[in-house]
Parts: C-alpha cells; sequence; structure tokens
C-alpha cells in the first residue's frame, strides 16, 4: 500500500495551511519543503498538503484535559502518556516509531488495559498506523474517548481497534480523503484497487460487516483531503454501533520482541 489517510485534519485551535513538496515535485502554490526531520524510509507517506481545519466552536475546551494528562502522566513514549497502572493516553500525532513505542509502554506498563484519545491530530505513517491499530486490539485493550477528546484523521483508525469503544459526550471527531504520493486522491483510484482494499480489510479485522466497512470508508472520503467532515459523539457512535468490538487472537498481531532491542 503506498497510500496515506493522513496527517492531521485538524487541530483543535489552529488553522493555517501548509504546503508540503512530495517526492520532488510540488503539489499547490506556495508548497513548500517536507521537513527535514521527517523519519527516513517514509517513502509512502509524504503529504501533497497539509491543511489546518478550524476547530468547531467551543473547540478551547480540548486544551484542558490535554494539559491535565501532560502534567498528571507517569511515563511517556512518543505520543503516549502512562497516565496510571490501567490507563494510557494518546496525544499527539503517530509516526513510524509509534509502534515501537507502544510495545515498550506494554512491557514497562502490562497492566494498561485502556488507550485514552484525548488529543490525536492523525498520522505521519499510515503502514505504522494500521499496525498499531493491530497490536491495540491484539493487546486486547479498550479505546475511549473522554468528554473534551478530540480524535482527527489517521487516529480515527484507532479508536476502531479497541476490544471495547467508549465515546462520551463532547468528544469530536474529523475525517477526510487520503491522498497518494502521485497527488491522486481517494476517488480517483478503481473501486477495486489495493489501496482501498487495505483500508477495508483493516476495518473487517476490527469487526465490521462487509456492508458496514463500506458505508465507514466511504463516508470517511466522502470530503476531499484538504477538506474535513466533523463529527459528534452521537453520530459517530453511530457509526460504531453499541456493540464491542470483537477481540482478536492476542498472538495474531502482539509481537513485542520483534519491535524491542
Amino acid at each position: 500500500m503506498r497510500f496515506l489517510t493522513c496527517l492531521a485534519a485538524a487541530l483543535a485551535l489552529l488553522a493555517t495551511p501548509v504546503a508540503a513538496q512530495v517526492a520532488g515535485s510540488v503539489a499547490g502554490p506556495g508548497a513548500g519543503q517536507v521537513p527535514s526531520d521527517r523519519p527516513e524510509g517514509l517513502t509512502h507517506l509524504m503529504f501533497a498538503q497539509w491543511r489546518m481545519a478550524p476547530a468547531p466552536a467551543g473547540g478551547a475546551r480540548f486544551v484542558p484535559l490535554h494539559a491535565a494528562v501532560e502534567r498528571d502522566a507517569v511515563a511517556r513514549y512518543g505520543p503516549f502518556r502512562v497516565i496510571d497502572g490501567k490507563r494510557a493516553a494518546l496525544v499527539d500525532v503517530t509516526d513510524s516509531a509509534s509502534p515501537a513505542q507502544f510495545a515498550a509502554m506494554l512491557r514497562d506498563h502490562p497492566g494498561i488495559a485502556t488507550l485514552e484519545l484525548v488529543e490525536c491530530p492523525g498520522t505521519e505513517d499510515d503502514r505504522a498506523n494500521l499496525k498499531l491499530g493491530r497490536m491495540i486490539r491484539a493487546a486486547g485493550l479498550a479505546t475511549h474517548v473522554p468528554a473534551g477528546g478530540s480524535v482527527r484523521s489517521g487516529a480515527v483508525e484507532l479508536l476502531l481497534a479497541g476490544t471495547q469503544r467508549r465515546i462520551d459526550d463532547g468528544a469530536e471527531f474529523a475525517v477526510h480523503a487520503w491522498i497518494a504520493e502521485d497527488g491522486r486522491e481517494a476517488h480517483q483510484f478503481a473501486a477495486g484497487s489495493a489501496e482501498h482494499a487495505g483500508y477495508l480489510a483493516y476495518y473487517r479485522e476490527m469487526g465490521m460487516a462487509d456492508g458496514e466497512a463500506r458505508a465507514f470508508y466511504d463516508m470517511t472520503n466522502s470530503v476531499g483531503f484538504n477538506q474535513v467532515k466533523w463529527l459528534g459523539a452521537a453520530e459517530m457512535r453511530r457509526w460504531l454501533g453499541e456493540a464491542p468490538a470483537a477481540a482478536a487472537p492476542r498472538l495474531a498481531y502482539l509481537d513485542l520482541g520483534a519491535l524491542l532491542p
């Protein structure tokens, strides 16, 4: 898969357009260069354009929740914060290092049972993000979006990974279409292409029936890469249903030894 769901459809308080250079060719007017600290080997995940979306009214409420997690965290592993012996939080963008950081966190804190999705802008590496989702499922973790939590773009895939998924009133979500390295968006690929199949397979692994997976995927691609579709807690609950997600075999994906030194 050489596609990407993308980085950050939205940050809660910012609305600044940014354009990046893709594999030597500039996409969009005024495009700049990909940051030099981009992880090596990220050839399948360069963004043609990354645009911050404005937060909905009342978006400032997300700041205190994030600040409280940062203040109270007992340990930090990349974008993950250990809150206590049973809970961890995701508070930043995921990238190619996130699966190993997640594995290290579980190694050091094996009692963690719930991943709180607090401030989740998306991902810089879609392959790693889907791998992380499968690891969350294999570890048997629940996912929880608390009131004030914000889950956007590729981070929505991580919400789906929970063996149980809980969404509190006051949580927000944002989705948008992915874009390929060559600048083509999701709707420009054939319906049966490998690019589409990768997402649909993941949704089915996370417990969706074929029709549900297709409908959810179509909804996420219903707006372009440079646009944002906002969903409230009730709407996302309707998409996910009320039943707990089915657990995958614990050893199917969770190979900590392969990720740790």
